[in-house]
């Protein structure tokens, strides 16, 4: 079930409650999308379906128009999160990476809802979780941003769920940046912010050679209990850059405050790698006078066979965050 801002926000407290982490894929397709629902079924785990403005703005989505891009995705997830086979997978929507002179537009569209019709009947589809980029900006800029977001759903009279973050790449976030940060928003909006992302020692991409010898999770536990300490509740980690973690630190940092795990280069990867065995070990089946060429040109069959070898490393790493068992028990 694709859920709302607040029905979002209960699940990632459940996950603190219970030490487990969510996973956040970036599906840039249909058929991504598809694997990551059924494996998040097979392993019955909650699972958050992310989206970067490169995805939304990509070919099979926006084609250019970004507002178009959440629009197509969110009905897409919305029809498959709420059909009986996954209807009972808590589904959150999450808005990643999303930076640039279009990113207000964007994301309030997401989050006051972009309205589709058909026959007469309107429909509003709206994100489950917002974040946006701040790598970029000045701490002024990114307080006044989240800030912005919030009088956005005020103004429009729904909800909101956002995660903050810091420059998260290769550093470790001060904790009086994150105490000017996640204090400004909570001073005039107290309760929207449910996750923080700070820079704890990874970095995006296939960065690391040493398995980011300097990720902690003394970092994790440091930040929860700051979190606490300012907001009087508590606050779940978001972890940019999990590409070369080991296993064991994944694990770890589940059960000390990371309840959202963000999972993108080697997800591609993945599925590039398996799209690339498929079509080298059919090269005689592409020319059309072969009699099984119509099978294997379409797109059912490079699919199955990508999904056949993606799905359990999916399943493989939502178990390893602790999340199997977890959607019957939300």
């Amino acid at each position: 079930m694709l859920l709302s801002p607040t029905q979002s926000r209960q699940l990632l407290k459940h996950a603190f409650e219970h030490q487990y982490a969510i996973l956040a894929i970036n599906a840039d397709s249909h058929a991504a999308v598809t694997d990551c629902l059924e494996a998040a079924r097979l392993a019955d785990a909650p699972v958050i379906i992310e989206t970067s403005l490169w995805q939304i703005k990509g070919h099979s989505y926006g084609f250019g128009d970004p507002i178009l891009g959440v629009a197509r995705y969110l009905a897409d997830l919305m029809v498959l999160a709420n059909s009986e086979r996954y209807q009972h997978i808590p589904v959150i929507y999450h808005t990643d990476h999303i930076k640039g002179p279009e990113t207000i537009g964007i994301l309030q569209a997401a989050i006051q809802g972009i309205e589709v019709g058909l026959h007469g009947q309107n429909l509003k589809l709206c994100a489950s979780t917002i974040s946006l980029d701040a790598s970029d900006m000045s701490e002024e800029q990114n307080i006044g941003h989240m800030l912005q977001l919030c009088q956005l759903a005020e103004a429009a009279g729904v909800d909101v769920t956002l995660e903050m973050e810091s420059a998260v790449d290769d550093r470790i976030t001060p904790a009086d940046e994150t105490e000017r940060l996640i204090g400004a928003v909570e001073a005039k909006y107290p309760g929207k912010i449910a996750l923080w992302a700070p820079g704890v020692g990874t970095q995006h991409g296939f960065t690391s050679e040493d398995g980011y010898s300097g990720f902690q999770t003394k970092t994790i536990e440091n930040n929860v209990r700051l979190l606490q300490q300012l907001t009087g509740r508590n606050i779940g980690i978001a972890l940019h850059g999990s590409t070369g973690l080991s296993a064991e630190k994944l694990s770890a940092a589940a059960k000390c405050g990371v309840t959202k795990v963000n999972w993108s280069s080697e997800s591609l990867y993945l599925r590039s790698m398996a799209a690339k065995e498929y079509y080298l070990g059919n090269v005689d089946k592409l020319e059309r006078k072969h009699p099984d060429w119509k099978n294997t040109v379409m797109d059912n069959g490079v699919s199955r066979f990508v999904s056949e070898r993606y799905v359990p490393k999916v399943v493989e790493r939502m178990k390893l965050l602790g999340g199997e068992g977890m959607a019957s028990k939300f």
